[in-house]
């Protein structure tokens, strides 16, 4: 605690880099992988192989695709650029199966009925199939974003600042404080992170809030929502 105390300035700093290198990763990541998931979800024959591919990608030691990305993207070695773009990698593997099945489990009669209600594709899907694949892609942004704030901290053996700092630091000069202080830091980022994000569904999904056996079920009442 005395330590924490003594480097509350630059537990702070580290903080807010990491935040932020972390916080474009996920949203790069969920962006990316509405497009990529649709593709996937929309064209059968492209399901397995896009998602064997960026299922892949989170097989690859993290600490070597920081190494090869500089020689591939012509960024310096120690640019945080490189870290954000394997992090979004990292997030796509797991976000465009989460947004491929959140698909996947949109009840075709909803479909149905709201195409013969008049919408086209582009609308029915901003519409009615996104709001309802909802729950499910949030499962894997939540997934996404702890695992994200996580892995952030390889950085640091890059020479990219943030969080991954105290663990390098603490270890070399033994200081136990400094570790734990880390360890931390990162456990409750991602636990606020995940709040958020639990809080911003409950916000832009208000549907999914409705109890079993009052009115309209949960489908019926995005589709309403929608209209």
């Amino acid at each position: 605690m005395g330590w924490a105390l003594d480097n509350l300035g630059l537990v702070g700093e580290l903080t807010v880099d990491h935040l932020r290198q972390s916080a474009i990763a996920i949203m790069a990541g969920f962006v990316l992988s509405l497009p990529l998931g649709w593709i996937a979800w929309r064209y059968r024959f492209l399901r397995s192989a896009m998602l064997a591919t960026t299922g892949l990608l989170y097989t690859v030691p993290s600490l070597a695709l920081l190494l090869i990305l500089p020689i591939i993207i012509g960024f310096p070695a120690t640019s945080e650029a490189n870290l954000i773009i394997a992090l979004t990698l990292y997030a796509l593997a797991i976000m465009v199966r989460a947004v491929a099945d959140g698909l996947d489990s949109v009840d075709s009669s909803v479909r149905q009925a709201a195409t013969a209600i008049g919408y086209g594709g582009g609308r029915r899907f901003w519409a009615v199939d996104l709001p309802l694949a909802g729950p499910a892609i949030l499962a894997g942004l939540r997934v996404t974003a702890v695992s994200t704030i996580s892995l952030a901290t390889v950085g640091i053996l890059v020479g990219v600042t943030n969080l991954g700092y105290l663990f390098t630091n603490g270890l070399q000069r033994r200081i136990v404080a400094e570790v734990l202080v880390g360890v931390v830091v990162v456990t409750l980022l991602a636990l606020l992170i995940d709040r958020l994000i639990v809080l911003a569904g409950r916000v832009f999904m208000p549907w999914t809030r409705r109890p079993r056996g009052r009115g309209r079920n949960t489908r019926t009442a995005a589709v309403s929502a929608a209209t």
